[in-house]
């Protein structure tokens, strides 16, 4: 066994030990509680052919969220969709920090309603199957009030496209704004590859599985890293013995109302 792999496996148990715990610990005065949801999203698919492919292949229901106007956006999406899984169309938004790339298809600080509107189809066109939506990048956008209310209503128009604030910033309105309009969302509770490491990774999993014990629920984002990547594949098949239903989130919202801003 290399090396890595020793880490990646290393990581893997000492996440699920953690996380089990609790379960433990209160299961057998818990028994009839439902078991906790986790619903986790895949970012940026859409450059990597071969990395989206590992994606589709993950074990269990994860969600795919695609880059408009990418090389493989359309034949990821397809791939996904015909998996079984939920496809999500990642919009890149304009960050805090100007003059940083977001790729094609964005929505920026000085865009006007219509043009809002246009890209909003041009993106929609260009990845086939979205059933939602989330935040690539966006913290400069997400925290404006007057972008975040238009992007709602557009998404209003086109129920029933469920909406996932990515939370790249403590400032977003954007699940406030989806909430006015009744646009169904949820948010991200963690970033499982913030740190891009095996023991990263692990721990992020880790608190995902006990915000969803804690809440009976959380959303976890991640990306298509290797790393990420070889953590999942060993971790997801465990997921069911450890005590949680990985779902879509088109599942967590038909199961109970989004939690609201700021709880």
């Amino acid at each position: 066994m290399n090396r890595q792999r020793r880490r990646w496996l290393q990581a893997l148990a000492q996440a699920l030990a953690c996380a089990a715990l609790p379960w433990s610990l209160g299961h057998a005065a818990s028994a009839a509680v439902t078991r906790p949801r986790i619903a986790l999203i895949i970012d940026d698919l859409g450059h990597a052919l071969e990395a989206g492919q590992r994606v589709v292949r993950l074990p269990g229901r994860v969600t795919g969220a695609v880059l408009p106007h990418t090389p493989h956006a359309a034949r990821l999406a397809e791939a996904v969709q015909a998996a079984g899984h939920e496809v999500m169309l990642h919009l890149p938004m304009q960050p805090a920090v100007p003059g940083v790339p977001i790729g094609p298809g964005g929505i920026y600080l000085d865009t006007q309603r219509a043009e809002l509107r246009e890209t909003l189809d041009a993106a929609l066109a260009s990845v086939p199957h979205v059933v939602g939506v989330n935040n690539h990048m966006g913290s400069g956008v997400t925290r404006h009030p007057g972008l975040m209310l238009w992007l709602m209503e557009e998404l209003a128009d086109r129920q029933p496209l469920y909406w996932v604030d990515s939370r790249t910033t403590a400032e977003t309105v954007a699940e406030q704004k989806a909430h006015a309009l009744r646009v169904p969302a949820l948010r991200r509770d963690v970033f499982l590859d913030h740190e891009a490491t095996p023991e990263g990774v692990a721990r992020q999993f880790a608190r995902l599985q006990l915000l969803a014990r804690a809440r009976g629920s959380a959303v976890g984002i991640g990306h298509p890293y290797p790393v990420t990547l070889a953590f999942l594949e060993q971790a997801l098949p465990q997921l069911a013995r450890a005590g949680f239903d990985l779902v879509t989130p088109t599942e967590l919202l038909l199961a109970a109302p989004a939690r609201a801003p700021g709880a």
